[in-house]
Parts: C-alpha cells; sequence; structure tokens
C-alpha cells in the first residue's frame, strides 16, 4: 500500500481511531467482524482476561473479532485500563496476559517471574506511526530531519524560514513567520514516543526528558490528539505531532522525515513503517521480543520511516495452567493472520510486516 507525501501522506490509514495515545489516549470503535483466520491451533481456556494498554485497545478488538469466530466459544474480555494497570495487573495474577506500551522493567521483572514461574516473554504485537504535520500557506511539502525537528520543538528552531529548515528544503519559499508548536496537554504515551525520538535522532539536541508530559518548553497545548490536529488545522504557521490517521482525516500536509542515514525525506506509509519495523534491533533473549527503539527512531535504513512507536503483550512463556498457555498461543497466533492483520489499518496501526512477523511466530509457538 503506497501513500503520497502531501496532505494524503497517510493514505489509507483510516480515520476513527485514536492511534498509540497511551495513557492519554482517545478512543474510538474499531476492528469490526473479522473472517475466520486458518492456521490457529484453538483450545483451552475460553475466556481470557487482559488488560493494560489503551492505545492498542482498537486492534486488540479486530484481534478478538477474528479470535471468537476462528476458535468458536473462545474470546479475550480486555480492559482498557493504561499500561501500568495493564503490568500490575498481569504480575498480581489477575489476568493471563497484559497489554504495555513499554516491556517490563527492571523492577517488574522479578514480580513477573514469580507469577509466571517462568520467563516472561515481551510481544510487540501492534505498531504504529506518528506524524509530524503542519500548516504552512503555500507549503504542502516539506522535508525534516531529527535534529531540526527537535531544535522545532524546543524552541531553538523559531521561524520557518530558518536556514536549518531552509537547507533541507531546497527551492522551496519558506515564509519568515514565526513556528507555532502544538502539543499535547494531557499525558501521553504518543508524546513520550515522539519525545524520545526527538532525543535519539537528534544525538540529544532535544535536551528535553521523555516523558509522557511534553517538555519542550514552547507552544501551545492542546488535550488529545483531536485536540492537536485541530489547533494544528486552524492555526497558520503551525506544527504537531498527531498519529497518522488523524493527519488523514483533517487532510493535514505531513513532513517527509530524512532518517539517521541521510538521503532522500520519507513519506509516512505502512511499507515506509514496516522498513524501520524490520531493521529494529531485539535487546531481547530468547524468545523475548524487547526492542531497541532507539535503533527504529536512528535507522540508516533506505526508504524507512522512523517516528513509529511499538506496544506488547507480556505473556508467560509457560503457563501454570496448560488451559491456559494453550488459549493465550491460539489467540496471538490469530492476532499474526492475514485476517486480524487486516482489521488494522482501520484503527490508523500498521500491519506487522512479514520479516517481523516470522519472528513473532516463533515465538508465540513456543508459549505452553
Amino acid at each position: 500500500m503506497r501513500f503520497q507525501r502531501r496532505a494524503a501522506a497517510v493514505g489509507l490509514i483510516a480515520a476513527g481511531a485514536l492511534l498509540f495515545s497511551a495513557c492519554g489516549s482517545d478512543n474510538n470503535s474499531g476492528g469490526g467482524s473479522a473472517p475466520q483466520a486458518t492456521g490457529v491451533t484453538c483450545g483451552g481456556k475460553q475466556a481470557l482476561k487482559a488488560s493494560g494498554s489503551t492505545a492498542q485497545a482498537n486492534a486488540i478488538t479486530g484481534f478478538v473479532n477474528t479470535f471468537e469466530q476462528t476458535c468458536n466459544g473462545q474470546t479475550v474480555n480486555y480492559t482498557a485500563s493504561g499500561s501500568g494497570a495493564g503490568r500490575n495487573d498481569f504480575t498480581g495474577g489477575q489476568t493471563d496476559f497484559a497489554g504495555s506500551d513499554a516491556a517490563l522493567s527492571s523492577s517488574d521483572l522479578p514480580k513477573a517471574q514469580a507469577r509466571c514461574n517462568s520467563t516472561p516473554l515481551n510481544l510487540p504485537m501492534v505498531f504504529g506511526p506518528i506524524a509530524i504535520a503542519y500548516n504552512v500557506p503555500g507549503v504542502s511539502d516539506l522535508a525534516l530531519d531529527g535534529p531540526t525537528a527537535a531544535k522545532i520543538f524546543n524552541g531553538t528552531v523559531k521561524t520557518w524560514n530558518d536556514p536549518a529548515i531552509a537547507a533541507l528544503n531546497p527551492g522551496k519559499t519558506l515564509p519568515a513567520n514565526p513556528i507555532v508548536v502544538n502539543f499535547r496537554s494531557d499525558d501521553s504515551g504518543t508524546t513520550q514516543n515522539f519525545q524520545t525520538y526527538l532525543n535519539a535522532a537528534s544525538n540529544n539536541a532535544y535536551g528535553k526528558p521523555s516523558t509522557q508530559t511534553f517538555n519542550g518548553g514552547v507552544g501551545a497545548g492542546a488535550r488529545g490528539s483531536q485536540g492537536v490536529t485541530d489547533a494544528t488545522k486552524n492555526t497558520q504557521y503551525s506544527i504537531g505531532y498527531i498519529e497518522a490517521s488523524f493527519a488523514q482525516k483533517a487532510q493535514l500536509p505531513t513532513a517527509g522525515i530524512i532518517n539517521a542515514g541521510g538521503g532522500s525525506p520519507v513519506a509516512l506509509s505502512t511499507d515506509n513503517v514496516g522498513k524501520a519495523i524490520n531493521a529494529v534491533q531485539v535487546t531481547g533473549q530468547g524468545n523475548d521480543l524487547t526492542l531497541d527503539l532507539n535503533s527504529l527512531y536512528k535507522t540508516t535504513t533506505p526508504g524507512a520511516y522512523p517516528i513509529a512507536l511499538a506496544t506488547y503483550e507480556i505473556v508467560c512463556s509457560k503457563y501454570a495452567d496448560p488451559q491456559t498457555g494453550t488459549a493465550v498461543k491460539a489467540f496471538l497466533q490469530t492476532a499474526l493472520s492475514p485476517q486480524a492483520q487486516g482489521t488494522l489499518t482501520s484503527g490508523g496501526y500498521v500491519p506487522i510486516p512479514d520479516a517481523f512477523k516470522q519472528r513473532l511466530s516463533t515465538s508465540i509457538n513456543s508459549i505452553s
């Protein structure tokens, strides 16, 4: 699926779900009914219980629809309570798996090991891009790189015709107007991941903490992704970071990003995000697929769009109750099926590319 760089830069990533806004998420319904998946070994516990990330809630809806139609009589009851709550529920033995915007921390790991009585696995199952959207009259094709974006969002680069922006956009007429930065005023996993990108891709030129609160110190705050979208659409000479589906729905142009390898700006597309996902480094051992997201943000892969993030399913490698392990494996096998993956774009997510899907499949099939 190809996308254009301009106002339709996110093309077929449909509006509706608020993609990856984590603890400050704005959820919409997604998924719909899904066809039956093949190649899934059904069985085990009839009703799994899970909780956690609000960012992946709409993806889980599509996965559950496929699971229910594939494994008759089985389901997953997922509560979108936030990543921290999901990890706590899982380590406390209240749920069968957790959805999380981050892998288990060093402080969570011993509790998860005790809960599982086996090695816990972090499986990145849901991916999605973040767009840098802008509203500059007369400019419909803007290129940015990590260092320049970092300096825009921390206020170092103040005008649209700043030499740093002009150098990336030769031959384009850039106005002298001040840049208006729009940011999330609520705590948000999108904000945290975007700031992590700014720090990683700029060799810390951003210089601000990568927390769920925007720390750039400039601009105007708006609540939720819709708020930032509206502020950017309604304010000339402004710029903001939003989930891709919101940029598409609002017909806002989005910047092409020059990744750490240099070269041409890379448009936001499923193919280009997939290139970054395939190149991401895994720091987990064995079947644990904890990711080094800095390797994604700092990717040098030609044509890879570098601003994307992942949410995990946290599971036991071996469950004390074999029926639970069988059902968790079946659900995750279903989630990798073409039928379930086909539900993702309607929620603004990116289907898992084939190369990375194989790594996930190996880990999922090891669950017992």
